[in-house]
């Protein structure tokens, strides 16, 4: 059974930066795209970023520059580096996976299988 737990949301200040985290159980390994999407109060969820097997990434426009995705394939943890946050990134934050290997997850969430819980990003100045 694949469980996907995020971890490492909570309030910030306007500038400044958290990093979530993504652990991934069951059968989901470095073979497998996985994303980060969110959803902020009352609207859709978006995609943020993404990281292919090959850990090509690629970003929301709204994110890039400023957020980082990455992998830690020993530890079957994807990560999301966020600095110089905005009040718009306020949001639940989900790790995302396909339902099987080398299948991509696009922008929108079209290829995701598994979700995470999310983990509350608060940004506020």
């Amino acid at each position: 059974q694949v469980q996907l737990a995020e971890s490492g949301g909570g309030a910030v200040q306007t500038g400044g930066s958290l990093r979530l985290a993504c652990a991934a159980s069951g059968r989901i390994s470095s073979d497998y795209a996985m994303a980060w999407f969110r959803q902020a109060a009352g609207k859709e969820r978006d995609f943020v970023a993404g990281i292919t097997w090959t850990s090509h990434t690629y970003y929301a426009d709204s994110v890039k520059g400023r957020f980082t995705i990455s992998r830690d394939n020993a530890k079957n943890t994807l990560y999301l580096q966020m600095n110089n946050l905005k009040s718009e990134d306020t949001a639940v934050y989900y790790c995302a996976a396909p339902s099987e290997p080398h299948a991509l997850i696009v922008g929108s969430g079209y290829g995701v299988r598994y979700w995470g819980k999310g983990t509350l990003v608060t940004v506020s100045s």
